[in-house]
């Protein structure tokens, strides 16, 4: 037979609704009282009933997360960080894709409320008004993505860029591209804000192009326009985009980095091992995922510390094999691959 709340409650000399209120809201109970309990269930491996818990709580012990584009690894390492912090604390996860659609991205925000304690969303395209609105149906953090009075984890993208300006001056880069991300989205504003300060410092030229799909097809479709612009390197939004351009250079016979210079940006694991391996600029995503949900389980759990509803994580460049000197000869004299 599976043990009861009763068995432990015999066991450890107490009533069953200590044994509830120790196990559920441990700060009602005595010191020794609690540790009694407590051992009481882990020598009889009691387990309580879930439903029971949320009953006396108000939680589930669930939250969730909601990520545009599962496809996407930068995602991956996001949710690996959000499961371990999860874990820590106790809770399970539920994510689902919204698929960078800001219609689904609500609308599973409003499903999942009534089976979580409160929600991560990751970089959403939702309006302002759609986020506000979803922070007073359940607790809510966002990474990458930064509202007023709600909690969000943020990398810092305009450093990582001023990071990569600076070092393609030093290499003699003056007239360089960047390939968009979504117009919407926050981090490629803030990674076009970190890099016209340091190209106005700088003194640099900048030619802008896109938005693009923030994919690899997106850098196959931007890289000859980019060509085209007579530029010496070319800033990607993002590792997948930069792959494509790689590829469609390759495609083209344009050698990298001696005729063009090549940056990423999120320091997926393919930036590593592909060739040649991209130079790019690494984001923490494993460390946002486990800040935005200390953040979501400050709010849930009535623990903040007062640090406010911030937090931001520092970005680093890592040079690889795609940048080099400026090149003088124009690599859009070669011909388009057939």
């Amino acid at each position: 037979m599976p043990v009861t709340i009763h068995d432990v409650a015999r066991r450890a000399q107490v009533s069953p609704s200590t044994v509830s209120r120790a196990l559920s809201a441990s700060h009602l109970v005595r010191g020794t009282t609690r540790d009694r309990v407590l051992a009481a269930a882990k020598e009889l491996g009691y387990q309580p009933n879930p439903a029971a818990r949320s009953l006396i709580t108000g939680r589930t012990g669930n939250i969730g997360i909601v990520v545009p584009d599962l496809n996407n690894p930068f995602y991956t390492g996001v949710l690996r960080g959000v499961q371990a912090r999860a874990r820590q604390s106790g809770y399970a996860v539920f994510f689902a894709d919204g698929e960078e659609d800001p219609v689904a991205e609500e609308a599973l925000v409003r499903a999942m409320s009534r089976q979580v304690d409160g929600v991560v969303m990751c970089a959403p395209f939702a309006s302002d008004t759609q986020l506000r609105a979803l922070a007073g149906l359940t607790s809510l953090a966002l990474l990458n993505r930064r509202l007023r009075d709600v909690p969000a984890a943020l990398m810092d993208s305009a450093s990582g860029m001023r990071q990569v300006v600076d070092h393609l001056y030093a290499l003699g880069h003056r007239h360089v591209a960047y390939l968009n991300g979504p117009g919407s989205s926050w981090s490629n504003r803030e990674r076009r804000r970190g890099l016209r300060a340091a190209a106005t410092r700088a003194r640099m030229t900048v030619v802008d192009f896109g938005p693009f799909e923030p994919k690899f097809e997106g850098g196959v479709a931007a890289a000859d326009l980019a060509l085209a612009g007579g530029v010496t390197a070319i800033m990607c939004y993002n590792d997948l985009m930069a792959l494509g351009v790689l590829s469609r250079l390759a495609d083209r016979g344009v050698a990298v980095p001696h005729e063009m210079s090549v940056v990423g940006f999120d320091n997926l694991l393919y930036a590593a091992v592909c060739a040649p391996p991209l130079t790019t600029v690494a984001m923490p995503m494993e460390a946002g995922g486990r800040a935005a949900v200390d953040l979501l389980l400050a709010g849930v759990e009535g623990t903040e510390d007062g640090a406010g509803p911030y937090r931001e994580l520092t970005t680093n460049l890592i040079v690889r094999a795609t940048t080099a000197a400026a090149s003088t000869s124009n690599p859009d004299n070669h011909p388009p691959a057939v």
